[in-house]
């Protein structure tokens, strides 16, 4: 790591809250939403010419399978903290996902929406049980989700371009997903992943609509309600927070950096003070990511790189926040993807507690109560 980034690093801790004790927190974005939908699929589309082998996102993400569960749950119950606590990772889910029958019925003019739940009955036998396990994970106090959205998608843009059949849209459609990006679309000016990539009025009255529905959703299929919130693509307008804040939401994850939307998913500006504990103008406490473990992406030592931020952060007395991404531990498109990253994952967090006797792994809901405290 440079001299420069090192300073970053430094410079990125000072602000916000701080604590003397060693919290660490894992978040994880994406879970219960599709992205490529089997091995098979994938082939097909390179079969096409349709290049998915350049996005990480195409090439390793689907929803978890058991086995995928059982080997991430292996080495979260391979450690404790000081108080015989196990690692906890905090998935952040959708809770629904595109009916594409019904939407190609409409003629692409409506949209239809199912919970993941039924999403991963469609699936296949791979994926019998896996709420199931979700359930027994949050009742061992290892895996406890919070809201991301109600499905990762930007609905509104996906049906004019699938009506328009621009670029690779309604070739992913008729293979039962949407989550290709400029990487493998030339096409798309953006993707689709960004669901809240709009400040038109209009758009806001929806998306009030879209989150009650969703945290409503989030609190009958896991029996609370969710406390925190990340905005996928970590784009969202500020007036966004006042639907957040009605519907229960307290606290926001994501990373310092706010992409802010200005009108229709075309101009945006950037905002890059979100730190830790610092209040949004609705009153919502920032709970911000200053560590990352995200193997999926590129080749990089990952391990050296977290356990050196984690020295930082605790250094300057912040909370540990790691962002880590549902596709790091999904195996069922590439099966050493998973393995190759749950053995560094846990020879990540083994070392922790050894260099930090006196860590504490906690979800990103209960960092957020410790801050307003």
């Amino acid at each position: 790591m440079s001299l420069k980034q090192q300073l970053t690093h430094h410079l990125l801790n000072v602000p916000g809250w701080h604590t003397c004790r060693k919290i660490l927190v894992i978040e994880s974005d994406d879970w219960g939403s599709v992205r490529m939908p089997s091995k098979e699929v994938y082939d097909e589309f390179l079969r096409r010419g349709i290049p998915v082998d350049k996005d990480p996102y195409c090439r390793f993400d689907n929803l978890a399978t058991a086995e995928d569960l059982e080997a991430l749950f292996d080495v979260l119950t391979s450690v404790k903290d000081k108080n015989g606590r196990y690692a906890v990772l905090t998935p952040n889910a959708v809770v629904a996902n595109p009916i594409f029958d019904k939407i190609r019925e409409s003629g692409f003019t409506e949209y239809h929406f199912e919970p993941f739940t039924e999403t991963l009955k469609r699936y296949g036998s791979s994926h019998e049980g896996v709420f199931e396990m979700w359930k027994q994970g949050v009742d061992a106090g290892i895996f406890h989700p919070q809201f991301h959205g109600r499905e990762h998608l930007n609905v509104k843009k996906w049906l004019r371009n699938l009506r328009e059949d621009v670029g690779f849209t309604r070739q992913a459609f008729d293979l039962g997903t949407f989550g290709l990006t400029q990487d493998v679309d030339p096409n798309l000016r953006r993707n689709y992943m960004g669901a809240f990539n709009s400040a038109l009025p209009e758009d806001m009255a929806y998306y009030d609509n879209l989150l009650r529905e969703g945290l409503d959703l989030f609190e009958q299929l896991f029996g609370y309600r969710s406390e925190s919130f990340i905005a996928t693509t970590y784009t969202w307008h500020p007036n966004l927070e006042k639907s957040l804040k009605r519907y229960g939401v307290k606290y926001l994850q994501g990373m310092v950096v706010q992409k802010i939307p200005l009108d229709d998913d075309t101009t945006f500006t950037t905002k890059k003070t979100n730190y830790c504990g610092r209040k949004s103008a609705e009153g919502l406490t920032y709970v911000t990511r200053n560590c990352y473990y995200e193997p999926s992406h590129y080749k990089e030592d990952w391990v050296a790189d977290c356990l050196n931020r984690i020295a930082i952060a605790f250094f300057w007395n912040k909370p540990v926040v790691i962002s880590m991404h549902r596709l790091n531990v999904i195996g069922s498109l590439d099966k050493d993807n998973r393995t190759t990253n749950l053995t560094s994952l846990g020879t990540m967090l083994h070392e922790a507690v050894k260099r930090w006797p006196d860590v504490e792994f906690m979800s990103s809901d209960e960092l957020g109560r410790i801050i307003e405290s």
